[in-house]
Formats: structure tokens, sequence, C-alpha cells
């Protein structure tokens, strides 16, 4: 049972608890394989300095997962999710139809979130999400664990995929 007086950690996926180095190659060239690159994400390793801050964090917070992936990754997304022994926790994801820049979806939930509960921090590799965070009023910490790519940034802030 849910502690309400327990504040929230609200963790990102891909980037800041998921490895994505190895499906980056779906994402070159002019037609990117969005289908294979969200398929390949039930083999991303997990990011051990992600984990240790989750893990670390769920002592005392209620764990969210905020994430860019598409609703139709939820089965995957969960699954990649016990079978790393992760906290447990509401997962949000993008609707199917949402272009939108990943820096107004993820804050939109994230103030949503606020109203509810007190978020003690965000987690998070896009530095365009937590300049927005922090703009907000949210505890922000960067995810700088893992190699930045260009090719996911661009996803995220003007495709709206991730």
């Amino acid at each position: 049972m849910r502690d309400d007086a327990r504040p929230l950690a609200v963790f990102d996926l891909d980037g800041t608890l998921a490895d994505t180095a190895h499906r980056q190659h779906f994402l070159e060239g002019a037609r990117r394989d969005w289908q294979g690159f969200f398929s390949a994400a039930v083999h991303d390793p997990p990011l051990t300095e992600g984990i240790r801050l989750l893990v670390a964090s769920a002592r005392e917070c209620d764990v969210v997962y905020l994430t860019g992936r598409p609703e139709r990754c939820r089965r995957d997304t969960l699954a990649w999710l016990a079978r790393h022994g992760l906290p447990e926790g509401r997962v949000h994801m993008r609707r199917n139809d949402d272009r939108r820049p990943a820096r107004r979806t993820k804050l939109e939930i994230l103030k949503r979130l606020g109203r509810e509960r007190d978020v003690r921090v965000l987690v998070d590799d896009d530095e365009l999400v937590c300049d927005a965070a922090e703009a907000a009023g949210f505890d922000v910490v960067r995810a700088r664990w893992a190699t930045p790519s260009p090719l996911l940034e661009d996803a995220q802030e003007r495709e709206g995929r991730t």
C-alpha cells in the first residue's frame, strides 16, 4: 500500500536507467526505424549509477517512472523493470500519437504529479527536460552517466519520439 506522505522520486528510463547505446543505429539515416529502436529496448543493459540512485531514493520516496517511450511499449518496459528487480512504481508514458517535445510532455506530467504529491526529485538525462523542470521549481539530478546521443536528443526534441 502506498504511503501518500512519502515524497515522489521521478526517474526517466532511456539514458538514465537503461543504456540505449546498442540500439542507436536504428536512428541513423534518413528513415529512422522506430519499430526496431523500441523493440530492442528489452535488451538495454541497466546503467549502474542510475540504478544505484533509484534504489537509494526508494528508501525514502515512492518511485515514479516518467518516460518518453510511447504507450505501445508498456509491456516491454514493465518486463524490463521487473527483470532488473527495480522498485515498483507508476509508469507514465507518452500517448502513441503524442509528438510534442519531451520537455513539454514530461513537464506536464511532472506538474500534475506535483499537485498530487511532493516531488522530491526528477532524474533525467535530457538537458531540455531538466531545464524546464528546474524553471518550474523542481529539484533535478541531471543523469550524465551515459554517453550522450545526438540522435536520441534530436528524437526527443524535434520528433517527439522518446
